[in-house]
């Protein structure tokens, strides 16, 4: 019988799942200052952001993000601009929410939410981070650089492997960013980008394994 295109090949599968284990920070959700959607082709972080405002989980909220090849077809307006329409359609009210529609990458998201902030005079010690699942862990180290005085918790829409391939709606569209998202844990702080996380064995082991089965369309 033929793989589902939703489906992760079973050859694989054990090398995805150590990929995206190893991304989730597994933090504990608590009350901060400030929440911050980082933006990408994924609108569950929109969804998530939405979710925790509503908890009661910061006051204020930052939507960053402009466009990339692979989100301008999906929200031709702007990563930022569709994720505070999303949250205004959900009950959050407008005047909570701050955009940066220029951020082009993750240490662009962090430096111009902070000149956002600085702007509105909105004082931010602590800040829940909100990507897709397999960049936490990349935001988190990008933003322990850039911004090392501000506490950090990482978030995402709560969803296991395999629905999320199905929001997502292309397998190897996932599986490419999350091998890329791994190659950046290194390469970014070697650059200087982010400070460093270990990166064991396994999943070194793993992403090679993944690279040498092809899915190399989002290295750097």
């Amino acid at each position: 019988m033929p793989t589902s295109p939703l489906t992760i090949p079973a050859e694989h599968r054990a090398d995805v799942e150590r990929l995206w284990n190893y991304h989730h920070m597994h933090h504990e959700i608590r009350p901060v200052d400030v929440g911050i959607g980082l933006g990408s082709h994924d609108l569950g972080v929109a969804k998530i952001a939405t979710d925790l405002y509503h908890r009661g989980m910061y006051p204020h909220l930052v939507f960053t993000g402009a466009n990339a090849p692979t989100t301008i077809g999906t929200f031709p307006r702007g990563e930022a601009v569709h994720y505070r329409e999303y949250a205004i359609a959900h009950g959050v009210p407008a005047d909570a929410i701050l955009v940066d529609t220029e951020a082009k990458n993750t240490g662009q998201n962090i430096e111009h939410t902070r000149a956002l902030l600085t702007e509105n005079q909105v004082q931010a010690r602590s800040v829940i981070l909100m990507s897709r699942p397999y960049q936490q862990r990349r935001a988190y180290a990008t933003c322990k650089k850039l911004w090392p005085g501000v506490e950090v918790i990482c978030a995402s829409h709560p969803l296991s492997l395999d629905d999320y391939v199905n929001s997502i709606g292309n397998t190897k569209k996932v599986m490419d960013m999350l091998v890329g998202d791994t190659q950046r844990i290194d390469k970014y702080a070697e650059l200087g980008f982010a400070i460093p996380q270990h990166v064991p064995d396994d999943v070194h082991a793993a992403y090679n394994r993944l690279v040498d089965a092809g899915y190399t369309s989002r290295l750097a």
